[in-house]
């Protein structure tokens, strides 16, 4: 018969030594590099533009924003019973196509956004030959953060690619805009016409 154990009594554990102190800065980067590559990790950013975002076009006409978020933790400092704030973190972000464009239309420098998107590695070799890295966030959605602000929002309409009709299609040349229904007259009454 086994016997339970009250949560009184001591249990012994393995003791697990704590690797984080061990681990640098850049090997942690590194470490959530290869787990973004593998989980795709998603990251979703709460902070300040650092400047306006910089619209650049592909040589295809793709659309390409890039921008840098400032996020300040804030820590509640009871004994001087005041809010102080931490360390930054930038984060050096893109976006593409209509998300750019509309980024880049809509934001400006000081503007407090939430972004996410997925955490990669941008990495090159500079003049002198010495390998670099940096980490970018490849954004998938922005939004204006409403902590401190209130937002309009105003839909873009989306271009409509022109279509190959037949010749001999008679909707071809159809409005895609209803035509305004007739003004009833004073012997017109609502209703008598047919639908179509």
């Amino acid at each position: 018969m086994s016997e339970a154990i009250t949560e009184h009594e001591a249990v012994e554990e393995p003791v697990v030594e704590s690797t984080a102190e061990a681990v640098s800065d850049e090997q942690l980067i590194a470490m959530l590099v290869d787990r973004a590559r593998t989980d795709g990790l998603q990251l979703t950013v709460i902070g300040n533009l650092v400047e306006d975002p910089e619209l650049r076009f592909t040589a295809a006409g793709v659309a390409v924003a890039r921008f840098t978020v400032a996020s300040t933790p804030r820590t509640f400092d009871r004994d001087a019973n005041t809010w102080r704030d931490g360390e930054p973190t930038f984060m050096d972000c893109s976006c593409w196509r209509q998300l750019a464009e509309n980024v880049a239309g809509s934001l400006s420098k000081g503007a407090r956004v939430v972004v996410a998107g997925r955490l990669r590695t941008d990495r090159w070799e500079n003049p002198e030959g010495e390998k670099r890295s940096r980490m970018v966030l490849d954004v998938d959605d922005v939004g204006a953060s409403m902590t401190f602000a209130t937002v309009a929002i105003t839909r873009t309409s989306r271009p409509v690619p022109p279509r190959e009709t037949a010749p001999d299609d008679p909707w071809a040349s159809a409005s895609p805009i209803r035509p305004a229904a007739p003004a009833a007259g004073p012997d017109d009454t609502p209703g008598e016409e047919p639908p179509f």
